[in-house]
């Protein structure tokens, strides 16, 4: 018997709508990070984007346990002579762009490399309710339902 290895025109990307309020970052973007890859199919192939297209919404009511909110900080370096900076994750889903953070989340668990990136273009991520892909019609995935840890109260 032969192993089974998809084609790229045998592949079937969904459309999958997710709320984010109140589920735990971590858990959130652990199972992104498995449908981006279509790690949950049976035709699961590793050199081939078998994953589907994910809409999360509520990105800036995700939640973080513990102290994390206040305590987690994010590095990063100007460039320049004594240029390291740092903003806490409150500031981040405070500011701006809250979106960022399930992104950078989801990112890190997907490998760094061309198909990497071409699943990472089939993440849509919408700090308010709205979005704006009604027209393919995505089915909506509960992941607060799935298991209890996966959403907590604030």
């Amino acid at each position: 018997m032969k192993t089974y290895s998809a084609k790229p025109s045998e592949v079937d990307a969904k459309w999958v709508v997710i709320d984010a309020e109140g589920v735990v970052l971590g858990r959130l973007a652990a199972l992104v990070a498995t449908r981006l890859r279509g790690k949950h199919k049976p035709m699961y192939t590793p050199h081939i984007d078998c994953g589907d297209n994910i809409i999360i919404v509520n990105a800036e009511k995700v939640h973080l346990t513990g102290r994390k909110r206040t305590e987690k900080e994010f590095f990063w370096h100007t460039g320049h002579p004594g240029g390291i900076k740092s903003r806490t994750m409150d500031k981040i889903l405070d500011g701006a762009h809250p979106e960022r953070v399930i992104s950078k989340a989801v990112e890190r668990m997907i490998s760094r490399n061309p198909l990497g990136r071409q699943q990472l273009r089939k993440l849509h991520i919408y700090a308010g309710p709205e979005h704006p892909h009604q027209a393919q019609q995505p089915e909506v995935l509960d992941v607060a339902a799935m298991n209890p840890k996966n959403k907590r109260s604030a």
